[in-house]
């Protein structure tokens, strides 16, 4: 059976594959936006025929969607007034927060003036004794406190800034690190350094994420913050 090339094909006809493969590179067009629906819409109205216009059903599932499309962009309207309100509201949470003190987890105890440092160590089971080693920012233990038994919960513990033998040491950065024993184990547990906020942004945030900088130079999500003191 004698076959017919694309080649052979009058002028004007193309081949079904070659169709195919035409339509198939041709780009789908996106949906209907709310203004081209809008403009097709007023459009139809003002040309139609008075002496035959639309029927009754079709106009009024126009009518329907004309609503639907209109409360829509209300909706999305409201929406985006809400969140930007909610973004002012985080800031003003956050900037009410600079110079109070926020529970970071590993977070560095800055050693300045003599003021006492604390932490949070949580104990869910409680503790039959703890033990408190206060490191300086080369990871030295330069003070080891211990304590009693604890009940569950979070232990509050501070520091004065001095060595084991009550000597002051100097100004800078220090970090606490806990161990907890339980029903004869002995294991670290997480602390909590009460840091000093110092500043509140969202730069570098894809999600707008509000950032809050504690004394240290660390940085802890706003809406990670399960405590606050002075």
């Amino acid at each position: 059976m004698a076959t017919t090339s694309a080649a052979a094909l009058p002028n004007g006809i193309v081949s079904y594959s070659d169709y195919q493969a035409k339509q198939k590179a041709t780009p789908v067009k996106e949906q209907m936006g709310q203004q081209q629906f809008l403009t097709l819409f007023t459009t139809q109205l003002k040309n139609q025929n008075p002496l035959d216009p639309v029927k009754n059903e079709a106009f009024v599932a126009q009518l329907a969607q004309f609503s639907q499309l209109e409360a829509t962009t209300a909706m999305k309207t409201s929406m985006d007034t809400m969140v930007s309100n909610m973004q002012a509201d985080r800031m003003m949470s956050g900037a009410a927060l600079i110079g109070r003190k926020v529970a970071v987890p590993d977070g560095w105890a800055v050693n300045a003036n003599g003021q006492s440092m604390e932490a949070m160590i949580n104990l869910p089971v409680g503790a039959d004794g703890m033990q408190l080693e206060v490191q300086d920012d080369m990871g030295r233990v330069v003070r080891t406190m211990g304590f009693g038994p604890q009940t569950a919960g979070d232990a509050l513990v501070s520091w004065d800034g001095t060595d084991n033998a009550g000597n002051p040491l100097p100004d800078g950065k220090y970090r606490f690190a806990a161990k907890a024993t339980s029903m004869g184990k002995t294991g670290p547990v997480s602390v909590n350094t009460m840091s000093v906020v110092t500043g509140v942004s969202n730069a570098g945030t894809a999600d707008n994420t509000w950032l809050l900088q504690v004394a240290g130079g660390k940085t802890i999500n706003l809406v990670d913050v399960k405590r606050v003191g002075y």
